[in-house]
Parts: C-alpha cells; sequence; structure tokens
C-alpha cells in the first residue's frame, strides 16, 4: 500500500523527507553505530542532536536570549497543571478566556491551585468563533492570561495576538506552532504538544521568559518546575530523545523551505482552496466563523449526519483517512497541518466535487 493523506488531528503526518532521513539513520546515526533511540542523552552525539535542534527552533521563531526553550514530557494537557504551579504565585488569580475544549480542560485544571475567572467564552455558539477581549476585562492583579491559540476541534483560531494590556500572556500553541510567524515577545509562555504540527507524540516544548522562572510553589512536583528543567537544559531526566531527534529534522526540514514566511504562504494557499471550495457548494457548510477560521483545522458538515458518514467512508476508501470530525461537532475535520502537501489538499477537494455530485 503506498502512502496517505493522513487527515488526523494528531498525531499527523510527518514530512516524507524527514521520514526517509531517519530511516536512513535509524540503525546507525551520523557514524555512532547506534539509533538515536539507543544512545545515552548524556553522550556527545546526543548533545549536539537537542543542542541543534534548540538552535534551529530559536531560529525558526525568532526566539529572544532572554526566553528559555524546554523539551519536556507529559504533552500539552501535563501544562495545565504546570502554568499555575510555576505562574500563579503573585496574587494567586489567573484570568482564563475559553475558547474549545482544551482551554475549557486547563481552565477547570487551574481552579485546583487559585483563584481563577472565566474572562469570556464562546461555549454560546458551539465554539464557533473566539470571544473578543480588552485589557479592561482581565483584572489588574491576575498573574497571567490563558489562551489556546488553535482549537483542533472546532476549527479556530485568534486572528492576532489578543490585547490583555501588560499582563503575562500563557498560550497552548499544540496545533498551529510553526504555521506561520508569531511575535513571541508578546508572550510570557508558549507551550505545544509537537504530535499536531512539529514532531511525534511525546514531546512537549516549553517557551518561557527568563523572568518568570524561579518563583514557583514551594510544593511543585520537581518534573514541573520550569526553572529546574532550564537549569538542566531539559536533562533533569531523561528527555524524549526520539521525538526530539524528529523534530529537530522537522524545524530544518521548515528553514529550508524558507522559514514560517513561506510555511504561512504555503499554508495560506491550501486552507483558501478548502475553505473557497466549502463557501461556493450547496452541500458543504463551515461552522467556523470566516473571521476566526483555522488554517490548520478545517471543519465542515453536510447537515444530514448519515450523509456525514457516508462520506468519511468514502473517503476514507479514497485514501483520505482520519477525517472524521469530533463529536462535539460532528461532520469532517480535515487537518491539513504542515506536513500536509498542497496535492493533497487539491485531491480532497477533487473527492469532495465528485461526492457532491453523486449525492445532490
Amino acid at each position: 500500500m503506498g502512502r496517505i493523506y493522513n487527515f488526523s488531528a494528531g498525531p499527523s503526518m510527518l514530512p516524507l523527507e524527514v521520514l526517509e532521513k531517519a530511516a536512513a539513520e535509524m540503525t546507525d546515526y551520523n557514524g555512532s553505530g547506534m539509533s538515536v533511540m539507543e544512545m545515552s542523552h548524556r553522550s556527545s552525539f546526543y548533545e549536539a542532536i537537542i543542542q541543534e535542534a534548540e538552535a534551529d527552533l530559536r531560529k525558526l521563531m525568532n526566539i529572544p536570549e532572554n526566553y528559555k526553550v524546554l523539551f519536556l514530557q507529559g504533552g500539552a494537557s501535563t501544562q495545565f497543571s504546570a502554568v499555575p504551579l510555576n505562574l500563579m504565585n503573585g496574587s494567586g488569580k489567573a484570568d482564563y478566556i475559553v475558547s474549545g475544549m482544551f482551554s475549557k480542560k486547563a481552565y477547570a485544571e487551574a481552579q485546583k491551585f487559585g483563584d481563577v475567572k472565566l474572562v469570556a467564552s464562546s461555549a454560546d455558539k458551539n465554539f464557533s468563533y473566539i470571544p473578543e477581549i480588552t485589557p479592561d476585562m482581565i483584572r489588574e492583579d491576575a498573574d497571567y492570561v490563558h489562551v489556546c491559540y488553535n482549537n483542533t476541534i472546532y476549527g479556530t483560531k485568534y486572528p492576532e495576538v489578543p490585547n490583555v494590556g501588560d499582563k503575562v500572556l500563557v498560550a497552548d500553541m499544540s496545533s498551529c506552532i510553526l504555521s506561520e510567524p508569531v511575535d513571541v515577545t508578546k508572550f510570557g509562555v508558549i507551550y505545544a504538544g509537537a504530535q499536531k504540527n512539529m514532531g511525534p507524540a511525546g514531546l512537549t516544548v516549553v517557551i518561557v521568559r527568563e523572568d518568570l522562572l524561579g518563583n514557583a510553589r514551594k510544593d511543585i512536583p520537581v518534573m514541573l518546575d520550569y526553572a529546574i528543567q532550564a537549569e538542566n537544559g531539559s536533562m533533569y531526566n531523561t528527555p524524549p530523545c526520539y521525538s526530539i531527534y524528529i523534530s529537530g529534522l522537522v524545524y530544518k526540514w521548515i528553514l529550508n523551505l524558507g522559514g514560517l514566511s513561506e510555511m504561512k504562504k504555503i499554508n495560506e494557499r491550501k486552507a483558501a482552496a478548502l475553505y473557497d471550495y466549502i463557501d461556493s457548494s450547496e452541500l458543504y457548510k463551515a461552522p467556523a466563523e470566516k473571521k476566526y477560521r483555522s488554517m490548520m483545522n478545517v471543519t465542515f458538515v453536510t447537515g444530514n449526519e448519515e450523509l456525514d458518514k457516508k462520506f468519511c467512508k468514502e473517503a476514507a476508501a479514497n485514501g483520505f483517512q482520519n477525517i472524521k470530525g469530533h463529536r462535539s461537532v460532528g461532520g469532517m475535520r480535515a487537518s491539513i497541518y504542515n506536513a500536509m502537501p498542497e496535492e493533497g489538499v487539491m485531491k480532497l477537494i477533487e473527492f469532495m466535487k465528485k461526492f457532491e455530485a453523486e449525492n445532490k
């Protein structure tokens, strides 16, 4: 069987050339006589891998020197606890904007650790938009403000950095990191699970401003303490070595494409083609409001549950896998992350047109 077009929301497809390079190095990385999966994380071979990965990520995202880059385990969901334990250390207050399932989970988790306020939510319209906020909505003594930048399930994204005044802004960017340039200086913390747009499952990247380190709660678990992880170069214990290695290859792949500015152009073309067809169609509809549509996760429905099921079944038979939408939205979801080639999107559109013609 040949390669399929994998539209999974995560773990998602990886660039073919990255997989091919990893395959070529599987049993002997760079003359070491070992796979990266076998080597000590304290070896000179692996130290070069993690250091190069960090340098390339810094270059890609233009990360300033006063930010630490941490390569951690536990998924983005672990950061739902780590963020308040590290940052809710002044007033003991934090403000959250809920724009989907994962920000809702982050909000619920943070309530275990202090006074957490729900500033705004788009639950009233099944998270089909991003709630607008202004600085006056944020509490003056809030230690930080938390957002989820792209909502994988609902197919929405912040169209611009939310204005939280002088407060520390924390963003979960799991499903949109590296899809376009972002001004890191507008954020105190950015975190992202790798398995959607960066690499394999097992790695979580945290980018944290240095002045936010060192004030964690005294009873914080050691593995969640950003300062300790930073002091130890993400190696307090064995890091997710192979996931970091693959992500490093992905960073080089994007750099070779021309960086995030070029990556954004490619992603915009893919998303525009798919949304333009959906908007012109008499069968399909995109639930997300136009202003807030995600470039990474395109949700669409026919309005007929049985027809949606038929679409997913026939799509799978034609090589378009994992296109079924989340149960909270229904219908279909095409996750068109960086690694999805433009050809895959155009072939999906061809299939959608054919299905529409046959099911009017």
